[in-house]
């Protein structure tokens, strides 16, 4: 099992499509900073325990880590605090980050981390045989009705999914 370093708006987007069991089907362990969970998995309602009982990971930092979110919080300005513990969990863990948020990964691009996304997430399901085309249809399809709302992803990379299926 591969661990990444978990944001928080990746969830909110597969929550918001119904599908929030979905991730947990690839072999990985999400970590999250114990109080992202608790202080950023509030809305909607019952997100924290559902995402929880899936198998998302709480974890704690690490001396190494509290020092880099010191660091990260004031030479990057957008990402929040949150965000930055993100970041220096996977930086220091050598972790793919799990994120959405453009100047997180902005941030995490400066700090050679890899990250990865919603797409990037339900693209790996497709192609690894996790879901069926029919499913991965109405991700995108249902992510495409979401988006400009709460869910903020890059229309031409959704529709260029639905041009290759």
């Amino acid at each position: 099992m591969e661990y990444i370093s978990s944001d928080t708006n990746v969830w909110l987007d597969f929550a918001e499509i119904e599908r929030l069991n979905l991730p947990f089907l690839l072999p990985y362990v999400y970590l999250m900073n114990d109080e992202t969970v608790e202080d950023e998995l509030l809305s909607p309602p019952g997100l924290c325990s559902e995402l929880l009982q899936l198998g998302l990971q709480k974890t704690e930092l690490t001396e190494e880590e509290f020092y880099l979110v010191e660091e990260f919080t004031s030479k990057y300005i957008k990402p929040s605090v949150y965000d930055c513990i993100a970041l220096a969990i996977a930086k220091a863990r050598g972790l793919i980050l799990l994120t959405g948020d453009g100047a997180l990964r902005k941030a995490a691009e400066a700090e050679g981390v890899a990250v990865m996304g919603t797409i990037g997430i339900l693209d790996q399901l497709h192609r690894g045989k996790y879901i069926e085309d029919e499913e991965y249809v109405d991700c995108i399809w249902k992510l495409l009705e979401k988006n400009g709302g709460k869910v903020r992803l890059p229309r031409h990379e959704l529709e260029k999914r639905l041009q290759i299926i």
